[in-house]
């Protein structure tokens, strides 16, 4: 899910790309290659870079226009954003002077919003719902948020799968899967991302299984792909956080999926432990999945090209994403051994280390918590069981 940055702007104070004025610093040759925290800012976008990092940008109350002011404040190569309101089922429809301005803003900072654009869906959209009701009010804003999407150029719209709500799996598969070849029906030419899930409660999408199931029901495949955010990777139980478990979950996902459908990627590190099934966004370095997991994915060949999107506390401060992104980027080329990147993992690590304590411990008392219950209803069904003998 992505970070606070949706709040209103009235609750917020931030830099925007028509306020922010850092210049792009330009390194003295023979400069030592330190990491972008110690070195001096530079929050200028990367030119010609194959890994495209960008964050969930506000709009802070501007229209959609200023999210692109925000993400070339931040130096972003991608960016995401909301094309209404999330917590609302209906919105005004988009201005025609808005749609123009967010077209020509991005031409001039050269964003292609076919590929470098990746807007999220509303919270409210559950398209497996069973009630017909609100299961046709969910379709009417899912379609909504299509179009508004394809009016501003924008080629992909990530949304969560939804909840069974206690439906029979299969069946809620089914019907997730109509409404997208329905939508797809009404729509020119956005492509539908899925977005793996954390696996709490009955969210579909948290199994690789889950969201090949979804798309083996769509019609038009060329018009559906899966976002893999790394926190809800990590949460599902994917382990991702060395070369080689990195590659076995890709190795996995291109089994089971197929890579040709992976078509954006969702960067978070996690503040629960490996198979926790919490959805808690960390900062980059600072959470379970540590640098280490993000060096690996910014030297993976395959995501090049691919919006790569931060959803990570951003402390009030969009600059909180200027700084992870040049962070990441100055990842690509290094190695696991570097010692620039040992000691910058090492800094990361213990400022996150408070919280993930406080995490594991959490998570180890549940644990106990649930084997005693799992016990005491073992004790109970062996004594039911004596007594009726």
């Amino acid at each position: 899910m992505p970070p606070r940055a949706a709040a209103s702007a009235a609750k917020r104070t931030r830099t925007s790309a028509s306020t922010a004025k850092t210049p792009a610093k330009t390194k003295d040759a023979g400069a030592k290659d330190e990491p972008p925290e110690t070195a001096a800012p530079m929050f200028a976008r990367t030119p010609q870079i194959k890994m495209l990092v960008g964050a969930h940008v506000p709009s802070d109350g501007k229209g959609v226009s200023n999210c692109i002011a925000n993400t070339v404040s931040i130096g972003g190569n991608a960016f995401a954003l909301f094309v209404k309101s999330q917590r609302r089922w209906v919105a005004p429809p988009l201005k025609t002077e808005e749609i123009t301005k967010f077209k020509d803003m991005a031409a001039e900072h050269k964003y292609d919003l076919h590929k470098h654009c990746l807007p999220h869906g509303s919270y409210l959209i559950n398209l497996a719902n069973a009630d017909d009701e609100k299961h046709e009010k969910a379709l009417a804003s899912f379609l909504d948020e299509l179009k508004r999407c394809e009016q501003l150029g924008i080629g992909l719209y990530n949304f969560h799968p939804g909840s069974t709500l206690g439906l029979d799996k299969k069946a809620a598969l089914e019907r997730l899967a109509g409404s997208i070849n329905s939508a797809i029906s009404q729509t020119k030419f956005i492509k539908i991302i899925l977005e793996n899930m954390a696996g709490h409660g009955n969210l579909i999408g948290s199994t690789w299984e889950d969201l090949r199931d979804v798309i083996a029901m769509v019609d038009n495949k060329d018009r559906v792909g899966v976002c893999v955010d790394t926190c809800h990777t990590f949460a599902a139980g994917y382990d991702i956080r060395t070369e080689e478990t990195f590659a076995k979950v890709w190795d996995d996902f291109d089994r089971i999926i197929g890579l040709k459908y992976l078509s954006s990627m969702h960067l978070n590190d996690s503040k629960a432990p490996l198979g926790s099934n919490r959805d808690l966004h960390q900062n980059i370095g600072l959470g379970f999945l540590g640098l280490e997991s993000f060096r690996v994915l910014m030297n993976t060949k395959h995501l090049e090209g691919l919006p790569l999107i931060l959803e990570t506390p951003d402390k009030d401060d969009i600059m909180t994403w200027a700084k992870e992104i040049k962070l990441l980027e100055w990842l690509v080329g290094k190695k696991a051994d570097d010692p620039e990147v040992v000691k910058k993992t090492a800094e990361l690590s213990a400022l996150g280390a408070k919280e993930r304590a406080s995490e594991q411990d959490k998570m180890d008392k549940k644990a106990v918590k649930a084997d005693k219950k799992k016990q005491s209803t073992l004790v109970g069904k062996k004594r039911k069981a004596e007594s009726d003998e």
